[in-house]
């Protein structure tokens, strides 16, 4: 196939996914597949065995289930099949992922403890300690590992330490995170861990997965709120028929996550991709401050994805049109997410280089001359 004959995209997706994927990724997609075929469900099972050997030196305790769907979809599954009806979940909460999972944890009729860390503050550690004291029925605890809200990175491995001390189950929504920032879940203490397909992995929308220990695993039976978003159901199956999904799989998504899984090895694995991400965030930052710009957070709660900035306080400003010519100039960037507090967000994840982020700032500070910001 002559990749030079895809065109190419009108703009970069700055945003914290989907996000902008390589022409072989996409290329992946121009070929159709059959549910049932041996070809295809050998890549399901290929696709599994490569997101297990991502998770770390204790990867034989590990197993992995794809889910169809959004990421939201994927967390549902995971907090719906996880917990036994008699169960109760300590959710770390820090911004709107955070808070969607509260809002699930409610829906499916799961007794929960909040702590509400705000969305500028970062997590109490002491006060993790204190609710689980206070609760010891609490059976699960879940952090979001990046809230994308504000690109705030959260202290998984200290809460997991902290919540396997009192015997509890780990489950983090590295849902930003997975394959972008490198960890051992095996030395973190993770039992549950769920991530999209189209985040760092580079892969498109279609489907969410779940990394578990497979004790993990075996503890979700029965407990399933859903006949779609039953975790253990969905994994049995795979397990048992060689890769088959039990309803209708995204085949064409699938097809190019393994092409983006290839090419995350090619280019070093987790560890090549964050450092990469890093740079491009340093970069922007840096950049940014440059043009008269301040981050949301402070600097040491920054994560590698994505990065809130202060609107400027201008009565010229307004979102709309700032998006509208960075758009114009080939860049989509994200609007702010922060309850009372206007601000943007810009994304460094996906199929972005040094050269992309350069661009960017050359049209950021094009944007705030055309809409007469800049410093006089």
């Amino acid at each position: 196939m002559d990749l030079s004959q895809l065109p190419d995209n009108p703009y970069l997706l700055l945003t914290p996914g989907p996000l902008s994927t390589t022409k072989t990724v996409k290329a992946a997609m121009l070929k159709d597949w059959c549910t049932w075929d041996d070809s295809y469900n050998t890549i399901v099972q290929e696709v599994r065995r490569r997101l297990i050997s991502l998770t770390g030196k204790y990867s034989e305790r590990y197993t992995s289930v794809l889910m169809q769907g959004s990421g939201t979809f994927s967390v549902e599954a995971m907090i719906g099949s996880a917990l036994p009806k008699n169960g109760k979940l300590l959710c770390i909460a820090n911004g709107a992922y955070g808070n969607r999972i509260i809002q699930t944890a409610n829906v499916l009729g799961i007794d929960t403890v909040i702590q509400d860390s705000t969305e500028l503050d970062e997590v109490d550690l002491s006060l993790v300690g204190r609710n689980l004291q206070d609760n010891p029925d609490i059976t699960h605890v879940i952090v979001v590992h990046c809230e994308t809200t504000t690109g705030m990175l959260n202290p998984i491995k200290e809460i997991a330490q902290i919540s396997k001390e009192a015997g509890k189950i780990v489950m983090v929504d590295a849902m930003s995170s997975f394959g972008g920032i490198d960890m051992d879940l095996g030395e973190l203490q993770i039992d549950f861990l769920v991530s999209s397909a189209n985040k760092c992995i580079q892969g498109v929308p279609g489907f969410g997965f779940i990394i578990a220990t497979k004790e993990a695993i075996a503890s979700c039976k029965g407990n399933a709120r859903s006949l779609s978003l039953d975790v253990y159901d969905q994994w049995e199956t795979m397990e048992k028929a060689n890769g088959k999904w039990r309803f209708t799989s995204p085949t064409h998504v699938v097809r190019a996550f393994y092409q983006a899984l290839m090419e995350l090895e090619e280019e070093g694995g987790p560890v090549a991709r964050e450092k990469r991400y890093t740079n491009n965030q340093r970069q922007l930052v840096a950049g940014m401050k440059e043009l008269g710009f301040e981050t949301v957070l402070d600097e040491r709660n920054h994560s590698p994805i994505i990065t809130g900035f202060l609107s400027p306080t201008s009565e010229e400003y307004d979102f709309k049109s700032f998006y509208e010519s960075m758009k114009v100039k080939g860049y989509v960037i994200y609007p702010g997410k922060v309850t009372n507090l206007d601000s943007f967000r810009i994304g460094n994840i996906g199929d972005v280089h040094a050269a992309d982020i350069q661009g960017l700032l050359k049209a950021v500070e094009e944007s705030m001359s055309w809409m007469q910001l800049a410093e006089s």
